[in-house]
């Protein structure tokens, strides 16, 4: 009763609608009550064929609102009503959305039925709660990976990246995260994702135990850019309700490029300036409002973020890689060299006895290096393969963070790991 009574509150009487004026690729212009379309409002444009259109308010040109659509634009034809629905979106999850796919509206995609509201509603483009107030981040959390849990130790309620190129592990890495991570629940957003990829995703790395306690949040490459935004925003704003439940969530993001790519083509076609590599300024002024969600609340809750950085051409200084770096709290490199070679995850350990070999690799494989030489390079390489076959993992397998100590205390023993 209580969702309902919220919900007849946000019914206005008043239908305030505009007309379409022009369509300049994926922008919009709207003539009539500009007054009523705030920036982020949305509307509905009316094409007399087929499901009315959802677009957003993105911007304002000599008297005209700025449109951007959730779907296509065919159909849409001058004079076309474009009527007010809201001042800002929102969505209400519950409990009862554990184990489903939803698209960036939060619609069901995956042909289980409808999906039940939540009592409060939670703002795609909410504000972090204020640091002031926020809890410090708590105890370690047990990824069930461990390279992770050994070497990069994360705790709940801190933000972290995984960068990487293309192809080199990162979907599979996070399945793995999903289906072992010691949390409450996992909100997974795959944004700007292939779609030929989603199902394998769902079905074969996450599988049902993961799924289970876990809300997936899709956008396909083929989306509008609004639709790629808005998932991430998505992703978010359901990680916040099961936070302020008190339940300690972990946020998977792939990736946070593809959100930048999706405001950097809606900041172009406002009419914003390109600035690096074609970013747009308000790519990186969204970027610390979406990844500052993430964190402690100020209760009980906490969103432990692990955001994917799908870094351009392998350069990890690339525009958007370097902003994120100094958002977040640390950050995993996966690289593509070790990858090659079959070690998967492909995390790159810089620690001092893998550095050293590192370091001595080519004059060891060429055999130009002399044992006896420095104690410190054959330490290494009596330790090079055991470290290799412990940082290997296959996506199947799960080590809490307890045996992940246990086995890397046994090989720096010089003990074969039960």
């Amino acid at each position: 009763m209580k969702a309902l009574a919220e919900q007849i509150v946000d019914i206005d009487g008043v239908e305030i609608y505009g007309r379409v004026v022009g369509v300049r690729g994926l922008m919009v212009e709207i003539a009539g009550p500009i007054y009523a379309m705030s920036v982020g409002a949305r509307l509905t444009i009316e094409t007399g064929i087929g499901k009315p259109i959802p677009c957003e308010v993105v911007g304002f040109h000599e008297g005209h609102a700025l449109a951007m659509p959730f779907a296509a634009l065919e159909g849409v034809r001058r004079g076309c009503r474009a009527v007010v629905t809201s001042s800002a979106g929102a969505v209400r999850p519950s409990d009862g959305w554990l184990g489903r796919v939803v698209n960036a509206m939060g619609e069901p995609i995956d042909g289980q039925g409808p999906i039940p509201s939540g009592p409060a509603p939670y703002n795609y483009r909410a504000s972090p709660p204020p640091a002031h107030a926020r809890m410090r981040v708590g105890e370690p959390l047990d990824l069930g990976v461990r390279s992770l849990n050994t070497f990069l130790t994360v705790c709940r309620g801190q933000r972290m990246g995984i960068f990487a190129g293309s192809g080199v592990g990162k979907s599979v890495l996070l399945s793995m995260l999903a289906r072992n991570v010691s949390a409450d629940v996992s909100v997974i957003g795959l944004v700007g994702e292939r779609g030929r990829e989603v199902q394998e995703f769902i079905q074969d790395d996450l599988g049902a135990a993961g799924l289970a306690r876990s809300v997936v949040v899709v956008s396909t490459s083929d989306e509008p850019a609004l639709m790629r935004r808005q998932a991430a925003y998505l992703t978010l704003a359901i990680a916040e309700s099961f936070r302020d439940a008190g339940k300690d969530v972990v946020v998977l993001m792939d990736s946070v490029t593809r959100f930048a790519m999706a405001q950097r083509e809606i900041g172009l076609s406002a009419g914003e300036p390109p600035t690096a590599k074609g970013y747009t300024p308000t790519v990186f002024t969204e970027l610390p409002r979406l990844l500052e969600r993430a964190g402690p609340g100020t209760d009980k809750g906490t969103i432990t973020g692990i955001f994917t950085v799908l870094v351009d051409g392998d350069d990890h200084n690339e525009p958007v890689a370097d902003a994120v770096r100094g958002i977040l709290d640390g950050h995993i490199v996966m690289e593509r060299a070790i990858a090659e070679r079959g070690r998967f995850p492909a995390i790159n350990r810089a620690r001092q006895v893998m550095a050293t070999y590192s370091d001595m690799e080519e004059l060891i494989r060429l055999g130009a290096y002399r044992p006896g030489s420095s104690a410190d390079v054959d330490e290494a390489i009596g330790f090079h393969k055991p470290l290799e076959d412990f940082l290997r993992q296959m996506k199947d397998e799960s080590t809490s963070m307890a045996e992940g100590y246990e086995r890397l205390e046994q090989i720096l023993a010089g003990q074969a790991p039960a």
